[in-house]
């Protein structure tokens, strides 16, 4: 991964991250486990905070209605393809989905230039994000621009990543990303002081990952 930074033109390459993660983020299993694979460890039970006794139900829910539209997105790209609806989605069927709430404390990481989550793609199939109290998070196209990302209220933004990359020959890239602080950033962190709002910068997301149950790939 150095090596591909270097590669990236100086005004479109990646922060660097230093030091410790400052993210906090927290991973709930989404969807039926498979009955018999073998690979449990990726299939662990997930862990549920005391006091929370809504925990389960909205986590649940919240990350079934993510894989649900992540499905459509999956039966559009196989009609795209030429093949069946389900190419995609039943190879979804019973993979370790991952709901991923995350988390950064912007009152003692709100300094422009600090990385959250380093220049990077994801390795699972398609990856879904809520919009983020916060805005911070740069993609790249597929000429190397850097491109910061913006989408209004009410949308969502979806990525692919490796394993569908793979299914389709490289017709589908993993998409390269990185979070970090910026001008923006801290123009949003003062707004938020000012009215009162929290400063956790919280982001929603869910990684959508093709069933091993068959298969390593």
């Amino acid at each position: 991964m150095q090596m591909k930074i270097q590669d990236v033109p100086e005004e479109y390459r990646p922060h660097i991250p230093v030091g410790a993660d400052l993210k906090w983020r927290y991973m709930w299993r989404v969807g039926p486990r498979p009955l018999e694979t073998r690979f449990k460890e990726l299939n662990s039970d997930p862990v549920v905070p005391e006091g929370f006794p809504e925990w389960a139900d909205t986590m649940d829910g919240w990350g079934s209605m993510m894989i649900s539209t992540l499905e459509v997105v999956a039966e559009m790209a196989g009609i795209g393809f030429g093949l069946s609806k389900d190419s995609f989605t039943s190879m979804m069927q019973q993979g370790p989905h991952l709901l991923a709430p995350t988390g950064s404390d912007l009152s003692r990481h709100g300094k422009e230039g600090i990385v959250f989550a380093g220049y990077h793609y994801d390795l699972n199939f398609l990856t879904i994000h809520g919009r983020s109290r916060f805005p911070g998070l740069y993609i790249w196209l597929r000429n190397g621009q850097k491109v910061e990302v913006c989408f209004p209220i009410g949308c969502l933004f979806i990525q692919a990543g490796k394993q569908l990359e793979w299914l389709t020959g490289g017709d589908c890239r993993s998409g390269m990303h990185e979070v970090v602080v910026t001008k923006r950033t801290l123009a949003a962190i003062e707004a938020a002081r000012q009215a009162g709002r929290s400063l956790w910068r919280v982001s929603s997301t869910v990684g959508a990952v093709k069933s091993i149950i068959n298969s390593l790939l």
